[in-house]
């Protein structure tokens, strides 16, 4: 198909406005009102929270975890793992569910949610860890919600 630059560009818009569709914007104070203050200063103000105290840390139970400031999922438990990192650690995302911003020539990224831009933790590469990608997204348990799928019967 022949397109003009006009039509190009014009496509290249819609696909960058797309992702946008789905955005939860809100101002810091209505995001105050939904998130306790130690949410609000990780996944707002992109604190970390203090080594070895977060809730998931240890956690290895199947399920989901989720952004806590807007549900959507963003981890799986099956790629959860213990890098003795004192924070709880992923090798991979799910498929789109996170952006990763370079902090450090490659090797370090800043990961939000792609649907509030919460500030999750980061992600590391090249640390020789023996997972199937050779990343560890160290996440901040603070900035997750995890449903369990253990059900009672």
């Amino acid at each position: 198909m022949n397109t003009s630059p006009k039509m190009e560009m014009e496509m290249k818009m819609e696909t960058k406005a797309a992702p946008e569709a789905g955005m939860i914007k809100k101002s810091n104070e209505e995001w105050r009102t939904v998130l306790s203050p130690e949410q609000f200063k990780i996944l707002r103000e992109k604190s970390i929270e203090k080594r070895g105290s977060g809730e998931y840390v240890k956690l290895f139970e199947e399920g989901i975890y989720c952004c806590v400031g807007c549900g959507n999922p963003v981890y799986k438990s099956t790629t959860k793992f213990d890098s003795g990192c004192g924070w709880p650690a992923f090798f991979d995302a799910i498929p789109g569910a996170i952006n990763r911003t370079e902090e450090r020539a490659g090797l370090r990224y800043e990961i939000t949610c792609t649907k509030c831009d919460g500030h999750l933790g980061h992600v590391l590469k090249n640390e020789g860890f023996p997972t199937p990608t050779d990343e560890r997204h160290c996440v901040n348990s603070v900035a997750l919600k995890f449903s369990s799928a253990i059900t009672s019967q």
